[in-house]
């Protein structure tokens, strides 16, 4: 009875380990996160696209990043955000930033490259990595599954930003996917 008892107990502390090895998270979620993250990398290099490359240093406030900046900071942050915080630290970088700043095709570049890095990350990220706890900067701590949908929170309210860029030169922003 004590050989039942100890065995039953040793099995009840093992079975929440192996759960936290396993993707919590049904396997299909992760092709809503890869559509989600397709669907940041179609939106910016719409704008890329869509504003002429004279107004990429242009900036609808003093303080704001100009539009290139903006765009920039909402690709290079996916890449920041799931290079520390969904698996094995692993850093993306670009080299040529000043392009990105001041040409359509530089710009396109670094969207193309922080997205390329992004995307492969996700598609590595191992189910215990999914799992995994997080402390994403020392403000949340998140399932590494939950990053990506951060990361999209992230680029969304960043690419909204961005359409003050179009709206002050009478533009209209490129249209939103899902419209």
């Amino acid at each position: 009875m004590r050989k039942l008892l100890l065995s039953l107990a040793l099995a009840g502390a093992a079975a929440p380990l192996a759960a936290q090895s396993a993707d919590p998270m049904p396997a299909s979620y992760r092709q809503v996160q890869l559509a989600a993250l397709k669907e940041q990398r179609r939106l910016l290099l719409s704008f890329a696209d869509s504003m002429p490359e004279r107004l990429y240093r242009a900036k609808a406030t003093p303080i704001q990043r100009s539009f290139a900046e903006q765009v920039q900071h909402a690709a290079g942050s996916a890449a920041f955000i799931s290079g520390g915080y969904t698996g094995p630290a692993a850093r993306w970088s670009f080299a040529d930033t000043a392009a990105a700043n001041g040409t359509r095709a530089g710009l396109k570049a670094f969207v193309n490259s922080a997205y390329d890095f992004t995307e492969g990350r996700l598609a590595a990220q191992s189910a215990a990595d999914r799992a995994k706890i997080f402390d994403l900067f020392g403000a949340r701590q998140l399932p590494g599954w939950q990053v990506w949908d951060e990361i999209n929170q992230h680029t969304m309210w960043t690419a909204g930003q961005i359409v003050a860029n179009f709206r002050m030169n009478g533009m209209a922003p490129p249209a939103f996917g899902f419209f």
